[in-house]
């Protein structure tokens, strides 16, 4: 009986140093890894896939994430769905579609309400610094 608690606590030890050993080497590979860039600025866009003016917006946000790479996170949120409405609150909006656009700290940098054609928000990122990406 006590060979078999022996052969048992070996057994568990030696599980225990495997997945050390493995959290040890998954450590080491995630120093390898270089840290995903940040983005300069996150591109809220508040509306509804039902609203005409934020359908308009859509091939406006697929432009800007297209031109601007990481330099840029484009996030939008439904607010006429259910799941999604606490944003509608969280960014305070009083109508659809309105654009929220964040530093990389995360503070609000600027807002505009209704349609954003896509050169004012070249304009507007730019200032910030950012670069249309060659190709994009």
């Amino acid at each position: 009986m006590i060979r078999l608690l022996n052969l048992a606590l070996v057994i568990a030890l030696f599980g225990i140093a495997s997945i050390i050993a493995q959290e040890k080497k998954s450590a080491t590979a995630e120093k390898n890894v270089p840290p995903e860039k940040k983005p300069l600025v996150t591109f809220v866009e508040l509306g509804s896939v039902n609203c005409i003016p934020c359908r308009q917006m859509q091939p406006v946000m697929k432009a800007i994430e297209k031109k601007y790479g990481a330099q840029v996170k484009v996030v939008f949120y439904d607010v006429w769905k259910p799941d999604q409405r606490k944003y509608a609150e969280q960014y305070g909006i009083k109508l659809i579609p309105t654009q929220v656009f964040l530093d990389a700290a995360g503070k609000e940098l600027f807002r505009h309400e209704g349609f954003y054609p896509e050169a004012e928000i070249d304009k507007l990122l730019q200032k910030q610094g950012l670069k249309i990406q060659t190709g994009g």
